[in-house]
């Protein structure tokens, strides 16, 4: 196809010319129109990223009104698994905001519901692998040395969850697609309805019906869907310059597409999977469930100011991304060193203030005082891990930008984006 030859053509090579910023702009009025086009990418974001946290996270609450086993459980599934499929499938559908964010900065909108359609299929099949992990979690975690009755209630609870791994493809995929036309609040007004309805439907089916598991978990499978629903419903009626139906395109030239999506896989992956690894060998200590319920407290905390950073990771992606699909690497750069500014200067805060507050937060999640306690002693790796998160995520989503557009050296994927925010080099 000449359409998506030429695009190629002007999105992996290097452009020469560019638009550069205006001439006479003041440093002060730089910035602050940079960060007009960075928050209404990275606000609903945000939003959007938290209020889905947040649904796990009130499964969570209600999940522990049922009893210690089933939040232990809840929480073994939801910080190895979950988040095992959630690092894959959200590091593979980022290559998606690369293709999208550039093309519509090209103006080749034609080519972007391809590849949203190419995406799926590479997601789609990579759950069909992932599959087995989720049949088979209680032999798993058996194996891994986890407390058996706690193994017991994870592979309920894990056969539960299977839609919801099935649900990321859609909402990944689709929230890349708008994010990068900068159409965010029709995902952020579907966030919010999604979590309000989820209240509801827990207290419904846990608290006044007491249905158990399979309550709680419908619910948080319906928060999920909910969502994807709408954005899908939007997508098709109302991006008609964007979309223009399914296509006999998507099913081809998916090899790009496969290595696009795993070189973006491994770069978030190995930041979401550290968190699975603790929690396995958590599962090994003599008292078992007072630690992962500790240490669950805390990776939800993390899990929260996650949230803002992948919010300002999509805000860079998509700022970069439109830059250089313009042609203007001046731009992509001003704009790397303002969003990850923002970023830190907010890891920051929150450094300080969970250094300050430490086991007290815990009584948010928990009345147990031993875990309560356990929380303190963990609070100052949270924060230095708060810290260190509010950057890492966001400088990731820039190397993977600069690497598919100007396919970079090891050497230049390490130094580039550090370099960058101090002023000193051009991409080239």
């Amino acid at each position: 196809m000449k359409m998506e030859g030429d695009l190629k053509q002007k999105l992996l090579l290097p452009s020469s010319g560019g638009v550069e910023e205006e001439e006479g702009l003041s440093l002060v009025r730089r910035v602050w129109e940079e960060s007009k086009k960075m928050w209404i990418v990275a606000a609903p974001a945000i939003f959007t990223r938290a209020s889905t946290f947040g649904i796990q996270v009130i499964s969570q609450a209600f999940v522990g009104h049922l009893g210690s086993k089933e939040l232990a459980a809840f929480a073994l599934v939801y910080t190895v698994l979950i988040r095992f499929a959630n690092g894959i499938l959200l590091g593979m559908a980022s290559a998606l905001s690369t293709l999208c964010g550039q093309a519509y900065g090209a103006k080749e909108y034609g080519m972007m519901g391809v590849y949203l359609q190419r995406s799926w299929i590479v997601l789609f099949l990579t759950s069909l692998i992932l599959l087995p992990v989720f049949i088979f979690t209680t032999p798993i975690l058996s194996l891994l040395g986890q407390d058996e009755t706690i193994a017991q209630v994870s592979g309920t609870i894990s056969l539960w969850s299977i839609p919801i791994m099935f649900a990321f493809i859609v909402s990944f995929t689709t929230q890349t697609f708008l994010q990068s036309q900068s159409k965010n609040v029709i995902i952020a007004f579907l966030a919010a309805f999604s979590i309000i309805l989820h209240i509801f439907l827990s207290w419904l089916t846990t608290m006044k019906y007491k249905l158990g598991l399979p309550g709680a978990m419908t619910s948080t499978s319906l928060a999920y869907w909910i969502p994807n629903f709408g954005q899908l419903i939007f997508i098709f009626g109302w991006c008609k310059q964007t979309w223009h139906g399914f296509s006999f395109l998507a099913f081809k030239d998916l090899w790009p597409v496969v290595k696009l999506s795993l070189s973006s896989g491994a770069m978030l992956c190995l930041e979401l999977w550290y968190n699975t690894i603790l929690v396995l060998l958590t599962g090994n200590l003599r008292n078992a469930e007072v630690e992962i319920d500790a240490l669950s407290i805390c990776l939800n905390i993390n899990g929260w100011e996650m949230m803002i950073s992948l919010g300002f990771m999509a805000a860079a992606s998509v700022r970069v991304a439109n830059e250089l699909g313009r042609g203007s690497a001046k731009a992509a750069k001003f704009s790397i060193l303002v969003t990850v500014l923002t970023s830190l200067a907010i890891g920051f805060f929150l450094f300080v203030f969970f250094l300050l507050f430490r086991e007290r937060l815990a009584y948010i999640f928990t009345t147990d005082e031993n875990v309560a306690r356990a929380v303190g002693n963990l609070s100052p790796l949270l924060s230095v891990s708060i810290l260190l998160n509010s950057v890492q995520p966001v400088l990731s989503g820039i190397l993977h930008k600069l690497h598919c557009s100007y396919n970079l050296t090891l050497e230049k994927q390490i130094t580039l984006p550090v370099l960058l925010l101090w002023d000193c080099v051009e991409i080239q």
